[in-house]
């Protein structure tokens, strides 16, 4: 099973993007979205965004079913497209960092963060995929209190169920944080096992090039991972072809 994980910064790249998923489409099985807007009222300060950006990968994945999550009403959404073909046992969210609509006064520290999850079956074998975007404070990509704790519900909620689990997406924090160590305790990190440099593409201007990741539960047979070159957003996809 093939899984690319991407924020597509709401789709400010908007063609190159598009043309993406469209060469992906036949080989991808599930698409984990960040930033993914769905709304004809986006905030200003947000730019050049896309604010049917859900509709329009929609319409460019006619055999992937899509499922979104909003933390705040007419703001960035979390999106999982998985091919219609795959059954689906469960799906949901649930929330690790305050709570949804949570955001006042445009302050990012009060923006609600959740995580996106399906619950499918492969080879007769239950499996967790589960879509993160992280903390954004304005200060960096450092521990804070509030991340700390936010890794520590989501460590909470992965002990809640005993499917093999995928965890990927836009983290917003650094390698050698205490809140990326706190996930490892009991998943894989993939960016550190294969050595990856960055995750961001040449789109981003700032000194930290890193922000995304995937963790997989121990069990779970990696085929390939990479971080993938195409400059689709100022974030790079990362792609995982795995078995159980």
């Amino acid at each position: 099973m093939r899984i690319i994980t991407l924020n597509t910064w709401g789709g400010k790249v908007y063609q190159p993007l598009m043309d993406f998923f469209t060469r992906h489409s036949n080989t991808t099985d599930i698409f984990c979205l960040q930033e993914v807007f769905n709304s004809p009222n986006v905030r200003n300060e947000l730019g050049n965004v896309r604010p049917k950006l859900f509709e329009d990968i929609t319409e460019v994945l006619p055999h992937h079913q899509g499922y979104f999550t909003e933390s705040q009403y007419n703001d960035e959404w979390l999106a999982i497209f998985i091919k219609k073909d795959i059954v689906i046992k469960n799906h949901g969210d649930i929330f690790v960092y305050w709570h949804r609509h949570s955001n006042f006064g445009g302050n990012g520290k009060t923006m609600g963060r959740n995580l996106q999850y399906i619950q499918l079956e492969l080879n007769g074998k239950p499996c967790t995929v589960i879509n993160f975007h992280g903390l954004w404070n304005g200060e960096g990509k450092k521990d804070s209190d509030d991340r700390i704790k936010q890794s520590q519900n989501i460590i909470t909620f992965l002990k809640q169920t005993e499917w093999t689990k995928i965890l990927s997406g836009d983290f917003n924090l650094e390698p050698e944080t205490q809140s990326i160590a706190l996930l490892e305790d009991s998943m894989r990190n993939l960016i550190q096992e294969n050595n990856i440099t960055s995750t961001r593409s040449s789109f981003y201007t700032k000194d930290c090039k890193f922000a995304d990741y995937t963790f997989i539960s121990p069990e779970i047979k990696v085929q390939h991972f990479e971080v993938m070159q195409d400059p689709v957003s100022d974030h790079l996809p990362m792609l995982l072809d795995f078995s159980l």
